[in-house]
């Protein structure tokens, strides 16, 4: 019954233009009275109970729930589950009529020579978006109620026309984020990003030391301006976060960076699964083993769970760990979405099914400078054209993207996993060994348990030469 009558929720009311899914948050929040046509009250009446039994279940009252949907960026996320309802019914992983967020790589100009850089940023493309296009985009992305746009690139700080777009992209009421590698986060550039509304600042940082750092970013004195940056960002009381690529150069420099970020007063860590992809190709060497990954990421839960900072990571297969860890830990502490972590009680914790694991084309897709949409940043893979497209279009009408959001569509040892809905293994780390998206993910420790022969004797890394593709 929920989702028959989400399904016409989510048409325009001719009076106002809203839909009536925000037309009923709005009433639930006390925004502004309802139309009171029939649909309205009905749509209305059914969003209300539908947000009164979620609270029940993760015990919450009725004024948190107001307070959350207040900001426009939570509402915009929430209209976009009760919209997948309405289409999709219930499915595992949750389909959404948008995702929650966009990566924009914004620019391919950077100041800095990553060896893992998946996008070989070095100098800004001649084909990169207009201001104007650029803005258009944003209208597209607040028009198909996305919530967030984290901004990385390249180095997003480079680029001329930044501040305006970020500035225009708070005013529609996105969380925007910034992805950068902090040698340009001066004082000045600090305090634009908290005038402007930037919520959160997430800034790569390789290694503890010096040598680590600056020979994995490949220019010398690299390391002392991240450092100020991050101190920076810190002290202007921007939420910052410290991101770091897992490889077999730091991965026992990974406690030390934890250890340095609480020194700083980072909120989080996130370590980002290592994709050889990009300049990435050249150093799959340099990728670790099942057995590393596994025991990084039983030490990431363990520091989560302290309390002390919040470590978080880019690993499908660290939802599949939390769960794990938890019953022998006896904490309430999961981590579905390498964004997030919460504490889930009882029935809650099922939630991880729905929400768990790859967000490549469930939770968030990417933008590319030139306006090409990829379902990851790490997957190129060309599922559209936002200067020929229309993003809502793409979201909901890739081949690639609606192959993504089918877990039982996955082949080998993940197709067959307990926990594919959880995980689902990261779909990059698949296209990049072997060149489909559907392929086991090779990094996981389940895949020595249960090895699937018919892709562990396929394409390997060392012969991937991986351009962007059209699908």
């Amino acid at each position: 019954m929920l989702r028959f009558i989400l399904r016409f929720s989510g048409r325009d009311c001719h009076k106002c233009g809203k839909s009536y899914l925000e037309i009923a948050l709005d009433d639930y929040t006390g925004e502004q009275g309802s139309t009171y046509s029939p649909i309205s009250k009905l749509t209305s009446w059914t969003v209300s109970l539908a947000i009164d039994l979620g609270c029940k279940a993760f015990g919450m009252n009725r004024n948190q729930a107001v307070k959350a949907i207040g900001a426009p960026y939570f509402k915009k996320g929430l209209v976009n589950i009760l919209d997948g309802v309405g289409r999709y019914g219930i499915t595992r992983p949750q389909r959404l009529a948008a995702p929650f967020l966009v990566v924009w790589n914004y620019t391919n100009a950077c100041n800095l020579n990553c060896k893992h850089c998946y996008q070989r940023a070095d100098e800004p493309t001649p084909d990169e978006l207009s201001t104007e296009k650029r803005i258009e985009i944003i209208d597209q992305l607040d028009e198909a109620n996305v919530a967030s746009i984290a901004f990385s690139g390249g180095e997003p700080l480079m680029r001329g026309d930044f501040f305006e777009v970020v500035d225009y992209a708070v005013e529609k009421g996105f969380y925007v984020s910034v992805a950068t590698n902090g040698t340009l986060l001066t004082k000045q550039n600090v305090k634009k990003l908290k005038n402007v509304g930037v919520g959160y600042v997430e800034i790569s940082l390789d290694g503890a030391k010096r040598e680590t750092h600056e020979s994995f970013r490949g220019v010398n004195g690299c390391f002392d301006k991240t450092l100020m940056g991050i101190r920076n960002s810190v002290e202007e009381g921007l939420y910052t976060c410290i991101a770091t690529t897992a490889t077999k150069h730091n991965v026992y420099e990974i406690s030390d960076i934890v250890e340095l970020s609480k020194h700083l007063g980072v909120k989080r860590v996130i370590v980002f699964n290592f994709i050889p992809t990009g300049r990435g190709e050249k150093i799959v060497n340099l990728d670790l083993s099942p057995t590393e990954r596994e025991q990084l990421l039983k030490y990431l839960y363990s520091e989560l769970i302290k309390g002390e900072i919040e470590t978080l990571c880019t690993a499908p297969q660290f939802a599949r760990v939390c769960l794990q860890q938890s019953l022998l830990s006896k904490s309430d502490v999961l981590s579905p979405t390498y964004f997030a972590a919460f504490e889930f009680h009882g029935k809650t914790k099922r939630l991880a099914d729905f929400l768990g694991g790859c967000g490549a084309a469930t939770l968030y897709c990417a933008i590319q400078p030139n306006g090409l949409v990829t379902p990851c940043v790490f997957v190129p893979i060309v599922v559209g054209d936002l200067k020929k497209q229309n993003f809502k279009d793409v979201w909901l009408h890739s081949k690639v993207m609606n192959d993504l959001r089918e877990r039982e569509k996955l082949k080998g040892r993940c197709g067959s996993c307990e926990y594919k809905y959880v995980c689902g293994g990261c779909r990059a780390r698949a296209y990049a060994y072997y060149h489909d998206y559907l392929a086991p993910d090779p990094g996981c420790i389940r895949e020595l348990e249960e090895p699937s022969t018919s892709f562990a004797q396929g394409r390997g890394a060392e012969s991937a030469q991986i351009p962007i593709y059209s699908e």
